[in-house]
């Protein structure tokens, strides 16, 4: 029983404690947006600042900070300005009724020029530095003017007051909306920090005098704010908060002139321990504070200073982390910035991802509301088409007849079924010779002649207006392959851009202990991808003095590693001796093509009707392209080179090779009306299994030479531009290392004089050439040609050749350890 109850006990205290923490942390946030609305919302922050910097003096007499401070509140939150104007001057009467007075003096008199300056110039925000030196400087005589005479010292405080007056309100139209926005920017610049901090500076020194005993408190919060940021920002944003706190409390107070060091080598050594998470920051500002005191008078101000420094520390510690977070946020270089960077960049990202995953679907969309159309019209049309026609000939022939009422009345199926018989059979041509239906037909209808007759004249325009109508839905067809080809990559662009760099940081750690166990120094390593056949790896080296140790050393060295061949992608070499070289590293493909090529226009002159092309496809492929446009001279060449321009683009942007195909038999069909057209011979081979794909459209028929065999590759496709739709054939084939691929036009093919089987013939002088090296086939089979006719180039000839051969790399691959193998490291 006991055992039950406690099984039962166990879950609902799990249960409550979640709930508890839920509550709690529901309570926090609440209790947060409410102090943000209080105090941005409601203006309690620009009261409590406003109090405290009507009491910050300098040099004891000094009042620089309250009228920037409401000439900045009176021209970004023009609706708190009053509050703050009574916030400065309530502080100010905690200092005495004198400068109460000066602050009232300085706000009515800074009221008054603003609205004069305002009549000549308009660009309130730069005007109001220069309104806030005149009312400043105008106020601090006359008050000096009231005490009595005016001297020469007199005249220089006022010149100095205005002067820190000037340059105080250009740093708080700064600093304000940093911390008065509810939103902050993505992050912040160290001169954006530093304008925050002289600002928190200038307020803490209206804690000036506030002691309680003989502990001050502008010390315990100046330190509080030094450890703070130096345990966010590091010991560079420490060092900084802490020199430019100091140096206002030390103008402040001439007996806190020690507190700027302090502050600073406090900030920096708070940095540095920073690794140890608070606690390690904290001791950073003890042993600050016990060096910088032991310059101090016995062992009275040693006690003061650490007793201020602890109670700092208690603050610090007590300190909720999710503040220290969202500070470290828009702090650069910081860990949350950098996520907070990250997130942003994810953010953007996934935005554009979306966004082309949407164009993908509208486009995919469109492509099957054409196919759908296109197969629903398909029947209809035909039964439409049908009861057109036949309502053509009802009207010419039945419409007069006096057995109208009999046979499209009483025998409505019949004469219906009659019609459409003899309409198909006269479609085909074999009415006439079909007798029995003749005699039929005769038999049931009055005017059988005049019905034959006006079939024989509407099924010409029939037939026309059906062609019309295939061409229609083929085009269609067409949009909707193009429409799919588009949508298919985009959605592969998508995909692309969604994904992300995987976490590979045990093998990172594995490959750099492989590489520094045979002494090569590496700076660091970078996985994105260890997928076969696409590995990608980035390293940085220490600088080699150009003696590729990349290409050498590593590469071997991780080809051995990750069993594949990996070679140098990209390199970028130090500019200087002691730094990095960055270099990037990736697959190398399985087979490499090495092409010759061999070109000649008619009667030896300088435009060819053919082109042809090479490309590299970056998706780990290569394409090989003949195009012969029709004739010769500029305007067959003009028609194939587009061709093969036009190829070129649309296979590079991962559209696939028969939608390719079709859209540019499109185009150059539709581009013109003049008969030309150009044949196109394509070869993709796939550089990592050598699979190769063969699309003829009216090409010559292509060759493979495997050793003594020879296999001929062969399509049949009219040219391009004949017409608007035909089905592309595709050819594949398995190619070896060491088979050659000879792909040629028809002037090449058909070229030899006097021969009857071309087949025969090339295959004989592919069969018979003793070399391998495709430039020199490409010569030799030209040259044979041309022997045969005598010398005389008599069409365009154009012949490409080339040869599939394993990808061996430059450098083998350096044996390592079996521990760093790839099952270890993958």
């Amino acid at each position: 029983m006991e055992k039950v109850e406690r099984r039962v006990i166990e879950p609902m205290t799990e249960v409550n404690l979640e709930r508890t923490h839920q509550w709690f942390n529901r309570s926090v946030h609440r209790l947060g947006t409410r102090l943000q609305l209080l105090f941005l919302h409601k203006g309690l922050l620009y009261v409590l600042i406003g109090f405290l910097l009507g009491r910050a003096l300098i040099l004891t007499e000094v009042l620089p900070f309250a009228l920037p401070f409401f000439g900045a509140v009176l021209l970004m939150k023009k609706d708190k300005a009053l509050f703050s104007s009574l916030a400065l001057i309530s502080g100010a009467v905690t200092i005495s009724w004198q400068t109460s007075l000066f602050v009232t003096a300085s706000i009515l008199i800074f009221l008054i020029m603003k609205k004069v300056i305002s009549l000549f110039y308009k660009d309130k925000m730069k005007a109001l530095p220069f309104v806030v030196f005149i009312s400043m400087m105008l106020t601090r005589i006359g008050y000096f003017y009231l005490q009595g005479s005016l001297t020469l010292y007199d005249y220089m405080m006022a010149g100095v007051e205005s002067g820190l007056a000037f340059i105080l309100t250009l740093i708080f139209m700064q600093s304000l909306p940093l911390i008065s926005a509810r939103k902050y920017k993505q992050s912040l610049k160290i001169e954006e920090i530093i304008c925050i901090m002289i600002l928190l500076a200038s307020v803490l020194t209206g804690f000036v005098g506030v002691t309680y005993q003989e502990l001050q408190a502008e010390h315990i919060l100046s330190r509080y704010i030094v450890l703070l940021f130096a345990f966010i920002g590091g010991s560079s944003i420490g060092c900084t908060v802490g020199v430019v706190t100091g140096l206002i409390l030390s103008l402040a107070n001439v007996g806190n002139l020690y507190q700027m060091s302090l502050l600073a080598f406090s900030g920096l050594l708070g940095g540095l321990l920073k690794e140890g998470q608070k606690f390690g920051a904290a001791i950073g500002l003890l042993i600050g504070s016990l060096l910088i005191s032991l310059y101090g008078e016995g062992s009275n101000d040693l006690m003061i200073n650490l007793s201020e420094s602890l109670i700092a520390i208690g603050l610090f510690l007590l300190t909720p982390k999710a503040i220290t977070n969202k500070l470290a946020k828009h702090i650069p270089g910081t860990n949350e910035h950098t996520q907070e960077q990250q997130q942003y960049v994810r953010k953007i990202r996934d935005v554009t991802a979306h966004r082309v995953d949407q164009f993908s679907q509208v486009f995919h969309a469109l492509s099957e509301s054409f196919v759908t159309f296109y197969e629903k019209s398909e029947e209809s049309e035909d039964q439409r088409g049908t009861d057109l026609f036949l309502s053509t000939i009802t009207e010419k022939t039945c419409q007069t007849c006096f057995k109208k009422e009999r046979c499209w009345v009483q025998n409505f199926d019949t004469t219906y079924d009659f019609m459409k018989t003899i309409m198909h059979e006269s479609k085909q041509n074999t009415y006439h010779s079909n007798r029995k239906l003749k005699k039929e037909f005769e038999r049931y209808c009055s005017k059988p002649k005049k019905v034959e007759e006006a079939i024989d004249q509407e099924i010409n325009y029939y037939d026309a207006n059906e062609k019309l109508k295939e061409q229609v839905q083929e085009s269609r067809r067409l949009v909707a392959e193009q429409l799919m080809g588009v949508s298919q990559v985009m959605e592969d662009f998508a995909k692309e851009i969604k994904r992300e760099r995987e976490n590979h940081f045990v093998q990172e750690e594995q490959i750099l202990e492989a590489l520094q166990s045979f002494g090569i120094e590496i700076g660091h390593v970078d996985i994105y991808s260890l997928e076969q056949g696409n590995v990608d790896i980035e390293m940085s080296i220490p600088f080699c003095n150009g003696h590729g140790e990349c290409e050498k050393i590593i590469a071997p060295m991780l080809s051995d590693i990750l069993e594949e061949s990996v070679i140098v992608k990209h390199e970028e070499c130090s500019s200087y001796p002691n730094g990095y070289c960055h270099v990037s590293f990736g697959s190398s493909r399985t087979y490499r093509v090495d092409s010759g090529v061999a070109h000649a226009a008619k009667g030896g002159g300088l435009v060819s009707g053919d082109s042809y092309s090479t490309i590299e496809l970056g998706f780990g492929k290569y394409a090989i392209a003949i195009s012969d446009g029709m004739g010769n001279g500029v305007r067959a060449h003009f028609e194939s080179n587009e061709t093969i321009k036009l190829l070129q683009k649309i296979l590079q942007s991962g559209i696939e090779e028969k939608v390719a195909i079709k859209t540019i038999n499109s185009i150059l069909s539709l581009r013109t009306t003049d008969e030309i057209f150009s044949t196109l011979d394509l070869a993709i081979v796939d550089l990592q299994d050598a699979t190769c794909k063969f699309l003829k459209i009216g090409s010559t028929p292509s060759f493979i030479k495997r050793g003594d065999t020879i296999m001929k590759i062969q399509a049949s496709n009219l040219p391009m531009g004949i017409i608007d739709e035909f089905d592309v054939d595709v050819v594949g084939e398995q190619l070896k290392a060491g088979d050659l691929l000879i792909m040629m036009s028809d002037g090449i093919f058909e070229g030899p004089k006097h021969v009857e089987n071309h087949d025969l013939w090339m295959k004989r002088k592919i069969k018979e050439l003793e070399t391998m090296d495709p430039q020199e086939v490409a010569d030799l089979i030209m040259e044979e040609v041309i022997r045969t006719r005598a010398g005389k180039i008599e069409d365009d000839m154009t012949v490409v050749v080339a040869k599939i051969d394993h990808n061996t790399p430059k450098w083998a691959s350096i044996p390592t350890s079996k521990h760093y193998k790839k099952q270890n490291v993958m």
